[in-house]
């Protein structure tokens, strides 16, 4: 049986955690910013912890991370 492959893309832009969970930078954040709230950059700064369904998604795409 060959090895599955990683998809190149999801592997430069998640991580996981110890526990698992999916970790990625926020959406929204690349141009654009003078239309965006002050609250809104304020929230999405850093990284965030995906929700399970998205995560579900990511984790079909990097099966040797787990």
């Amino acid at each position: 049986m060959p090895k599955m492959k990683t998809k190149s893309a999801a592997k430069k832009r998640f991580k996981f955690t110890a526990s698992g969970k999916v970790i990625a930078g926020p959406a929204g954040k690349r141009h654009g910013m003078i239309k965006r709230t002050t609250k809104f950059i304020r929230d999405s700064a850093g990284t965030m912890i995906l929700s399970d369904a998205d995560a579900k998604i990511v984790k079909k795409y990097m099966p040797y991370n787990r």
